[in-house]
C-alpha cells in the first residue's frame, strides 16, 4: 500500500505553486475577452485555394484604419477575423477589400457584430452561474455526507470539496490567461462551456474518493489517517482509469477536430487532468491535515 498521506507536504507545496502562478498570470495578463463578453465584430472568409499568409491580410486590413484585431483559422482554407465594434462604413470598407480578392469565395463571406451591452448581460450570467454551481455544490456533499459525523464534521468535506474545485478552476483560468498572453487566446462561451464541465467533473471525482472513505470509516476501526490513506489506495486505479479515457477522447479533438474546439478541448485537458490530482492529492490530505489540527 503506497503512503500518500506521508508526502501530503509535497502535494500543497506544487498546489500553491500551480494555483499562485495561476492567480499572478489573471493579475498581470488579464483574461483576453471575447466578443461574447467584451462585444465587437466578426468576420468569416473562406478562400477558394490556399489560404495567404497572416501578414498579407493584416495589410489589407491596416488600410481600413483598423489596428486592433486578431486571426484564427477556420478548417483548411477559412479565417476569422476579430476586431472592436466597427461602424457600417468601416465594415463595408473591410468587407470590399475581401470581396475585391479573386481568391475569397463571395458566397462564404459572413459578418456578425455583437453589442457591448450582451457582452455585459453574458458576464453577469456567467458569474451568477458559477456562484449557484458553488453553492449547489456545498450543499450537495454537506447533505451526502450528514451521516458522517466523525471524526469530521460533513459540512468540511464539502469545504473540502470546494477547495479542490477552485484549484482546479484556477490552474485551467491561468492556462487560459497565459494563452490568451501568447497566442490571443480569447475567453469565450465554449471555454466557459469548459470550465463549468470542469465544475462537475472535478467534484465527481472528489465525491468518489470521499464516499470510499465514508464506507471504510462504517467498516474498519482504523484511526482517520490510516482509513484516508487506504481508501485511496483503493479508489486511485478507477479515478485514474475513468480519467485516461476521457482525456484519450479530448486529446483527439484537440488534435483532429476543427480549429474552434482546440481552446474548449484544451482548457478541458487541463482541468481533468488537475481535477484528477485534487481529489486523490488534495481533497482527502486536506481533511486529515484538519483532523490533526483539532487533535492538537
Amino acid at each position: 500500500m503506497f503512503p500518500f498521506l506521508k508526502y501530503k507536504k509535497y502535494y500543497f507545496l506544487l498546489s500553491s505553486i500551480l494555483v499562485f502562478s495561476s492567480i499572478f498570470f489573471l493579475f498581470y495578463f488579464g483574461l483576453n475577452l471575447g466578443i461574447d463578453f467584451a462585444g465587437g465584430s466578426v468576420l468569416r472568409v473562406e478562400y477558394k485555394e490556399e489560404r495567404p499568409p497572416i501578414e498579407e491580410v493584416s495589410s489589407k486590413i491596416a488600410k481600413v484604419g483598423l489596428t486592433q484585431f486578431s486571426f484564427r483559422e477556420m478548417g483548411q482554407n477559412g479565417l476569422i477575423i476579430k476586431t472592436k465594434d466597427i461602424d457600417p462604413e468601416t465594415r463595408a470598407e473591410l468587407v470590399g477589400i475581401f470581396l475585391a480578392d479573386p481568391n475569397v469565395d463571395k458566397d462564404k463571406i459572413s459578418f456578425e457584430k455583437v453589442g457591448a451591452v450582451v457582452g455585459e448581460e453574458t458576464k453577469k450570467k456567467a458569474i451568477w452561474a458559477t456562484i449557484l454551481s458553488i453553492l449547489a455544490i456545498i450543499l450537495y456533499v454537506s447533505f451526502a455526507f450528514k451521516q458522517v459525523s466523525r471524526p469530521i464534521k460533513s459540512f468540511e468535506y464539502g469545504i473540502a470539496t470546494i477547495i479542490a474545485l477552485l484549484h482546479d478552476v484556477l490552474i485551467s483560468l491561468g492556462l487560459v490567461s497565459l494563452l490568451g498572453k501568447l497566442y490571443l487566446t480569447e475567453f469565450s462561451i465554449p471555454i466557459l462551456t469548459a470550465l463549468l464541465t470542469i465544475f462537475g467533473y472535478s467534484v465527481n471525482d472528489t465525491v468518489v474518493v470521499f464516499d470510499r472513505i465514508r464506507e471504510n470509516l462504517r467498516k474498519t476501526g482504523k484511526n482517520f489517517e490510516e482509513v484516508v490513506d487506504i481508501s485511496l489506495n483503493q479508489a486511485l486505479t478507477r479515478s485514474v482509469s475513468t480519467s485516461l479515457t476521457t482525456l484519450f477522447v479530448l486529446v483527439a479533438v484537440f488534435l483532429f477536430g476543427g480549429e474552434d474546439l482546440k481552446d474548449f478541448s484544451l482548457v478541458l485537458i487541463a482541468g481533468i487532468a488537475s481535477g484528477t490530482y485534487s481529489s486523490i492529492f488534495l481533497a482527502s490530505p486536506l481533511l486529515v491535515f484538519w483532523y490533526k489540527r483539532k487533535r492538537k
